[in-house]
């Protein structure tokens, strides 16, 4: 069996999987948020560490794990979030900063306005944005008393979530290629920690993490931190890479959305690193390394070049599903969310109504924060189903913006959309994606996908799967082919565009 420690943003879920890939015990439990100020975000890593390793034994335990029966721990991660502890006892030096924290924007305008931000493009395929690690870590270095001379002389590290548990289950300072990749610190190209950024930010190189790939046997467990188990922890990513990676979207020009509060749009590019058109991110999708006892394992690092590393284009959309709860929450036209299928359904036509979520501005491709939330086309026939509908069709409309750009930049056309997340269940907007994005759209028969990607990659880091198997051991849930015509398509996405042009200038009137 393989462990899978999914550690999001909220809480903390634990998945066993058997060698079939068949879940067999699970557990999850939330853990504190912490607001020090407006805009601040925090965890205790401690507390986050301690919740990991109870709902880890309480899965096992679920799965009636037997002694000898676990073959490896995979661990998939909320990004960005940065910790910073002790070597020497484990003990963290200050709370997490979570990658919602805005504490850096300003930090982040002055390298921008210093014209810093072409080299962060080009080095790690980000933008300049206090979201990513690296001036969360410059932040701690200036603020925290004594950091800064404690990181020189080894007394302090750094890492993402990925970093502290593994340092906590094994005792080892890694991470992997993926979660490097988000730092803003990290050549995707040269696969390295890029000596500029770290000048630039005044980050020693000695307090950061080894890099490792996300499927390899990186480090043993200790026993005493995982309930007696001394097992590989084989396999880590960050969790929209797991995810790419748990949707079996291990060739080039195959994609997922994670439909979430916002959703993140992944699609494989391939063994060289893209240029990310503008509002897009290039990100490193998983790196393959070594695997142990079978020849299969190579296969897709003989296609992705020698150090078995892919990369993808992420698409980041800031609001989906928060559009759904705002007609809940602050509108209260809904009751729930499953109550926007049959409205939205009732309706032949959006009689030229459209809703675009840009509640806390608008995301990819267009990243613009300025842009302001807005509906058009109201007559007094309008009514509670057109907004309902309209809102569902955004969320269509914006996945459609994010994988166009993403065409545009990867010269790959996408061939079906793999599709997770809570809005997976509405059937409605299953179809009208299809539709309005002109390929099938697919769900996998396991909805924890990130869980599943992160075991995958464990499997195949000892040996116990190889890539053709994830691939051959994909299945789907459900199909919704495109059926509507190119016409009518072309009219919506039309009416979209218009739309969009005015939520921005509305945004840039208000500057």
């Amino acid at each position: 069996m393989i462990l899978a420690i999914d550690q999001g943003t909220t809480g903390t879920t634990c998945l066993v999987f058997d060698e079939r890939a068949e879940l067999r015990g699970r557990a999850h439990r939330e853990f504190r948020q912490i607001f020090p100020r407006p805009g601040w975000v925090e965890h205790d890593a401690g507390e986050i560490w301690e919740v990991a390793q109870a709902v880890a034994g309480e899965a096992l335990s679920d799965a009636r794990t037997r002694p000898g029966e676990l073959a490896a721990v995979a661990v998939a991660n909320q990004r960005e979030t940065v910790c910073v502890w002790d070597p020497a006892d484990g003990e963290p030096l200050h709370n997490a900063i979570v990658s919602q924290d805005r504490r850096t924007a300003g930090r982040c305008e002055e390298l921008r306005a210093a014209g810093y931000e072409p080299l962060v493009r080009e080095r790690t395929g980000l933008v300049l944005d206090p979201y990513f690690s690296g001036t969360k870590i410059e932040w701690l270095l200036n603020n925290v008393a004594g950091l800064r001379q404690r990181a020189r002389e080894g007394r302090a590290v750094f890492g993402t979530i990925d970093s502290w548990l593994a340092f906590k289950l094994t005792g080892e300072h890694i991470t992997d290629a993926s979660n490097a990749s988000r730092t803003m610190l990290y050549d995707i190209a040269a696969g390295r920690w890029a000596p500029e950024l770290l000048e630039l930010l005044d980050i020693p190189a000695r307090a950061l993490a080894r890099v490792c790939p996300s499927a390899s046997v990186l480090a043993q467990t200790r026993p005493e931190a995982l309930h007696g188990h001394a097992v590989p922890l084989a396999g880590i990513a960050g969790d929209q890479q797991a995810a790419l990676f748990g949707q079996a979207c291990v060739e080039p020009g195959m994609g997922k959305n994670t439909y979430g509060t916002g959703s993140f749009v992944l699609l494989n590019t391939g063994p060289v690193a893209p240029e990310p058109g503008p509002g897009l991110l290039a990100t490193v999708a998983w790196e393959l390394g070594a695997p142990a006892g079978r020849a299969g394992g190579t296969a897709l690092a003989e296609r992705v070049g020698t150090a078995g590393r892919a990369y993808a284009l992420e698409a980041s959309i800031f609001v989906t599903g928060a559009a759904v709860q705002w007609l809940r929450d602050g509108l209260q036209i809904i009751e729930s969310a499953a109550d926007t299928e049959p409205l939205a359904a009732s309706l032949e036509d959006n009689d030229g109504v459209y809703f675009v979520p840009a509640l806390t501005g608008l995301g990819s491709p267009y990243w613009d924060p300025h842009a302001r939330g807005t509906i058009v086309g109201l007559t007094r026939g309008s009514g509670r189903a057109h907004i309902a509908r309209a809102t569902l069709e955004a969320i269509a409309y914006q996945t459609v913006d994010a994988v166009r750009a993403m065409e545009r930049s990867a010269c790959e056309p996408l061939r079906e959309l793999r599709v997770d997340g809570g809005a997976t269940v509405n059937g409605w907007l299953m179809q009208f994606q299809a539709d309005v994005l002109g390929v099938p759209v697919v769900l996998a028969r396991i909805a924890e996908t990130t869980a599943l990607g992160a075991a995958y990659l464990a499997g195949v880091g000892v040996g116990l799967w190889s890539v053709a198997d994830v691939r051959s051991g994909w299945r789907e849930r459900a199909r919704y082919e495109p059926r509507m015509a190119a016409a009518e398509r072309a009219r919506l996405l039309a009416g979209w565009s218009d739309a969009v042009a005015g939520a921005r200038n509305l945004g840039a009137r208000g500057r």
